[in-house]
């Protein structure tokens, strides 16, 4: 930005241009005094602006007139008369607190901001919504910051903001007074007086400044008196941020942002990370601005092991002291992780210095989210009235992920300025505040999709953004306790939850028995007239399921004698197409005791919440039709059946697979390759019957009163259940990483009885299989556990409506001999055998089978395409045509190695290592030599491809911004949509990571409560009758609490496989349209056919996709008719 050669003798001019290029807070406030005074203007608010503006007329500082006045000139603010007379105080000048005075100023109100520091030094960097662009744009943003929202990715850092608002807010007249600290108010003194600030230091003037309006903008750790924050607690979560210098050279300009990256659907990335460099993180995000900016979730193992952290402490604030961190080592742990994310790009990594100057990273806990439980209050004394607003951190304290921090603030200050608006308009406080609150209950839930869409039109008016908003949700009468009189404050207490103290004695066990002796009420041998041993036949809960699901069981031929296996198929039916967790096993229903009726009534408890809404003469054969069916629950449940199944039988095929090769070439030995292979060798791979089927489910037997895990006690609230062992949930966890596990979510051992991750459960190579072979078998998979054998205990379960037909034919068991081809990675067959119930419904889409080729042909095909790929991608690649041999006599050259791990050839592959040797025993030990060497370095070279797949993921998802300019404009909107998706991506996956943690912490409170009524029940000593029923009613009022938070938690959980598609899909799209832009003339066999089976899998992931929406919807519109 330059001044015109005309206009270098204008003093002011230049005061003005050096005014709009200031870079530093006290450079900004001493320019605007020196223009100030070389213009003789005097006054504040617009009065001073109209000054500005009829001083200034070039052409610069006329382009921002013009912003500034389309913007002031706007009906909300009635020509700046709108809150003419009314005398604001604003604390705090960052982002939220500057937009809010800003915005005061508009209005006609005289605004004065307070700031407690003498700089912006905050290198952060903050994601931008769209409007919150458009708003800044009309404010001339780009006149005082020329690269702004000019990369590829839409942010700006904390310090630049806070600049582009000062220097806005000085024009339009507000009074910023730097060094000075908000302490309090101090109230008036007698009715001709007005409210106060107490302020730091005392001298300061404004100390006599009244106002009539405060508008704290302080932080979250900063919220005046008469304000209660509500805190929502998750596990433990400590961010890293970090900011390095940004030269802007060409290397720093070619390496891709990040918008974001989250474990929660991308686990092979930190996986890949963790074993590189030992950094374990939950995600990762990376922006381009003044430095280069990163911020990151760390694990606190990761932190300790590599001494980031010293000492373990329980209390996060002993944890993060600076005592117990090492500075150093935190320095390297940022500058590893930046590294390795953009794939060592970035030249010469240096740390841009704080405010302190000290290298700017930063460690800090965000475990406890913080909001304020109102928005505004008013206080009166002396007949003077104050009315109170928060915006920012201290209204709502943004969760830094979501990126709902600027746009959010943004929000609230416009919230907070229409609020200030009526109140001047002389609305009566109550409804001023009614309204206020009414607003406020939106604002948690905003987001870019939910909020208008005609940013143009955005205003301080609520109904300009917010959707379908009722100004009157909450009445006048509802917030009498904010309006304050004297010194007096809120009385919070009144709110407080105390439904567990109301509970009604009796009401519930009583209802839940009449209930069960309605449902099961002439059904012949049951009399149900207790919870302990009218049950432990195990006709009654037979009875009770037939009444509701007579699709489920067949009830005349349950053997009352066998009253196990009775119960043991009643609780399989009931977890696999109810979605009820088991309570007891079935070995302990059978033998029912006193003591042992509240894990019954809790069990029963689930079946009356399912099944209450359901009349008895209509018959369900949905499985997800009855209204109070935890749909998101069975279905989860179904998924996790079909992933046990497809780890069994992957391991068991592959193990088939492996012996007969070996065997397969024992006997080639043996008849000297001369091709009277005995058929033995085949009959090994061939799968049975009953290996298709679903296994009869084997309990433990054990206690269901002990963890399976840890081996103490469980109680009711903390009890668990899966694959038959009972345990604490937060026993629930990896047996390798430690991470948690949830419903659909986890791999078990039976070898070795451990609970996995699907991405640590125990595969070893040889159980891998190729893509297409494991595509069968878990297919085969999905069709087994839809149609279990007779002999499973589950004859009469019927499929899922919505669950397809397999996609394909299981094909032969592979024969021996037989070249497997490439295979994927153990991480991406657990993702791949995770998704497969999620087939297409119709099931009218099948999979084309793939040929299958003999070795020796193979081999040959492979060299012959060897050799056309050479010639043909000389000119893609940079390579030189000198280093080619292209001519025929050439000698041919060895294989090449494997790019990844392959099951071992046949011995037909390798001729030369066979023909015309010696002695048999020396030639088998040389061969088991060879084969073991080959197999190391292919595990070798299979973990180096891995590696550099995790580092690759950024280049494929964010490609070269210097390729991405050449590209023509359809192009780039494309690269621009995918950033957008993947920001979008990554901010669900941070909700509802953060909402599952939560969910967590809850379930930990729930059980504190279940376990102190638990140990009261179960107390020898008599208590009275009465006393007793009301905690069996208050453990019930928990249980049904923690049902409420499993549902919830299993709706999350879909999302997440929701997630894990969608990145699939964004993956495979790009894959596939690297191919498809190819010019078909330097296409090889081998691209086609990757791009046949890119799009084939392309089509598998959208089928997918498509029946995890069709959930949804079943849901939503079960949900309506209720």
């Amino acid at each position: 930005m330059s001044v015109p050669a005309n206009e270098l003798g204008n003093p002011a001019h230049a005061i003005f241009e050096r005014f709009l290029r200031a870079g530093e807070c006290r450079e900004v406030l001493g320019c605007f005094v020196e223009l100030r005074q070389q213009l003789g203007l005097q006054g504040s608010g617009l009065q001073l602006y109209h000054g500005l503006k009829a001083a200034l007329n070039y052409w610069n500082a006329k382009a921002l007139w013009s912003k500034l006045d389309k913007k002031a000139g706007h009906k909300d603010y009635d020509q700046g008369t709108a809150c003419a007379g009314t005398k604001c105080l604003v604390v705090g000048a960052g982002p939220c607190g500057l937009r809010e005075a800003i915005e005061l100023a508009l209005l006609g109100a005289r605004v004065v901001l307070l700031e407690k520091r003498d700089s912006f030094s905050r290198n952060n960097v903050l994601h931008l919504w769209p409007f919150t662009i458009h708003d800044l744009r009309a404010l001339g943003a780009k006149k005082f910051y020329g690269r702004f929202c000019t990369g590829t990715l839409d942010h700006i850092s904390i310090r630049q903001l806070q600049l582009i608002l000062l220097k806005v807010a000085l024009l339009l007249g507000v009074e910023v007074h730097i060094n000075v600290r908000f302490e309090g108010l101090a109230p008036p003194t007698g009715k001709a007086g007005g409210w106060h600030a107490v302020l730091q230091p005392s001298s300061s003037p404004l100390t006599h400044y009244e106002f009539d309006v405060l508008i704290s903008a302080g932080g979250g750790k900063f919220v005046p008196e008469g304000f209660k924050r509500k805190e929502t607690r998750g596990k433990l979560a400590i961010g890293i941020t970090t900011n390095f210098i940004n030269r802007h050279s060409r290397a720093e300009v070619e390496v891709a942002e990040i918008s974001g990256v989250a474990r929660i659907y991308n686990q092979k990335f930190f996986q890949n990370l963790y074993n590189k460099t030992g950094i374990d993180l939950e995600n990762i995000v990376y922006y381009k601005d003044d430095t280069h900016y990163f911020v990151m979730t760390a694990k606190k193992q990761s932190l300790l092991k590599k001494g980031v952290i010293l000492q373990d402490k329980a209390d996060i604030e002993s944890l993060l002291s600076p005592e117990n961190v090492n500075r150093d080592a935190l320095l390297s742990y940022a500058k590893e992780a930046a590294n390795f994310s953009t794939n060592y790009c970035l030249p010469e990594l240096e740390f841009a210095l704080n405010h302190r100057d000290l290298p700017d990273v930063d460690m800090f806990d965000f475990t406890c989210m913080t909001r304020s439980e109102n928005a505004a209050l008013v206080r009166e004394h002396n007949g003077s009235r104050l009315l109170m607003g928060l915006v920012g951190d201290c209204l709502v304290e943004p969760f830094w992920p979501l990126g709902t921090g600027v746009a959010r603030g943004f929000l609230a200050a416009f919230d907070a300025a229409w609020m200030v608006r009526r109140w001047a308009a002389g609305t009566p406080p109550l409804e001023v505040l009614a309204e206020r609150e009414s607003i406020y209950q939106h604002l948690s839930q905003t987001s870019p999709d939910n909020t208008n869409k005609n940013i143009s039109q955005y205003s301080i008016d609520p109904a300009t953004r917010y959707s379908n908003i009722n100004l009157q949700a909450i009445k006048a009468s509802q917030v009498k306790d904010l309006y304050l009189v004297g010194m007096a404050e809120v009385d919070h207490k009144s709110k407080s939850d105390n439904r567990l103290s109301i509970a009604a004695p009796g009401a519930v066990c009583e209802e839940l028995l009449s209930w069960c002796q309605a449902s099961t009420a002439g059904y012949p041998g049951v009399a149900v007239t207790n919870f302990s041993t009218s049950w432990t036949s195990g006709l009654a809960l037979c009875a009770l399921i037939h009444r509701f699901r007579p699709d489920l069981v067949d009830f005349d031929s349950v053997d009352p004698q066998d009253a196990i296996q009775t119960h043991q198929v009643m609780l399989d039916i009931a977890e696999q197409e109810l979605g009820i967790q088991p309570v007891l096993s079935s070995a302990e229903m059978a033998t029912m005791t006193g003591p042992d009726h509240l894990d019954l009534i809790t069990y029963l408890s689930h079946f009356y919440q399912v099944f209450r809404s359901s009349p008895e003469v209509e018959v369900s054969k949905k499985p997800l039709s009855p209204h109070h069916t935890r749909g998101a629950i069975l279905f989860l449940s179904k998924l996790q059946k079909s992933r046990n199944l497809a780890h069994k039988r992957a391991q068991n095929n592959a193990q088939k697979d492996t012996e007969a090769k070996r065997s397969c070439r024992d006997a080639e030995q043996d008849t000297g390759l001369d091709g009277d292979t005995p058929d033995s060798a085949h009959e090994v791979p061939q799968t049975s019957v009953m290996d298709s089927g679903q296994p009869p489910r084997e309990r433990t037997g054990e206690n269901s009163d002990a963890c399976y895990i840890c081996g103490r006690r469980v109680y009711i609230l903390e009890r668990a259940s899966a694959e038959g062992r009972f345990f604490h949930r937060g026993c629930f966890q990896c047996q390798r990483c430690g991470a948690t596990l949830r419903l659909g979510d986890y791999a078990f051992n039976e070898e070795d009885g451990h609970f996995y991750c699907s991405l640590h459960y125990p595969n070893p190579p040889s159980t891998d299989l190729p893509r297409d072979e494991a595509s069968a078998l878990l297919d085969g998979d999905v069709d087994a556990a839809a149609h279990p054998p007779s002999d499973a205990g589950c004859s009469c379960v019927s499929p899922m409506e919505w669950a397809p037909s397999p996609l394909q034919p299981t094909p032969a068991a592979p024969q021996a001999g037989e070249e497997p081809g490439e295979i994927e990675d153990t991480a991406d067959v657990g993702d791949m055998e995770e998704q497969e119930l999620l087939a297409q419904p119709g099931g009218d889409v099948r999979e084309e089978e793939v040929p299958r080729v003999e070795p020796q042909e193979a081999a040959e095909e492979g060299e012959e395409s060897g050799g056309r790929r050479k010639i043909i991608l000389t000119p893609l690649e940079k390579l030189s045509l000198s280093t080619l041999n292209l001519t025929g006599e050439a000698e041919p050259e060895p294989p090449l190695k494997p790019d990844r791990l392959h099951l071992q050839a046949a011995p037909e592959a390798l001729p030369a290592l066979w023909q015309g040797q010696g002695v048999r025993k020396e030639e088998e030990e040389k061969t088991d030599m060879e084969k073991d060497l080959e197999e190391s370095d292919s595990e070798e070279e299979e973990k180096e491809e891995e590696e550099g797949t995790g580092l690759g993921i950024m280049k494929e998802l964010y490609p070269d911004p210097r390729e991405e300019e050449k590209y023509p404009t359809w192009k780039r909107t494309l690269a621009r949509r995918a950033r957008e998706s993947q920001m979008k991506r990554f901010c669900r996956a941070q909700a509802i990571q953060r909402r599952l943690e939560e969910i967590e912490v809850t379930f930990r409170e729930l059980e504190q409560q279940g376990i102190k009524l638990e140990k009261l029940l179960r107390d020898e000593n008599e208590s009275p009758a009465d006393q007793q029923t009301q905690w069996t009613n208050q453990l019930l009022y928990l249980v049904q609490k923690k049902n409420n938070l499993m549902t919830e938690e299993s709706d999350l959980m879909i999302a997440v496989q929701e997630l894990k598609l969608e990145e699939q899909q964004c993956q495979l799209d790009e894959k596939l349209r690297s191919y498809m832009n190819k010019e078909d003339t330097l296409k090889t066999a081998e691209d086609e056919k990757a791009e046949q089976e890119i799009l084939k899998q392309l089509v598998e992931v959208v089928n997918k996709r498509n029946v995890l929406i069709q959930l949804q919807e079943e849901k939503r519109l079960s949900e309506l008719r209720a």
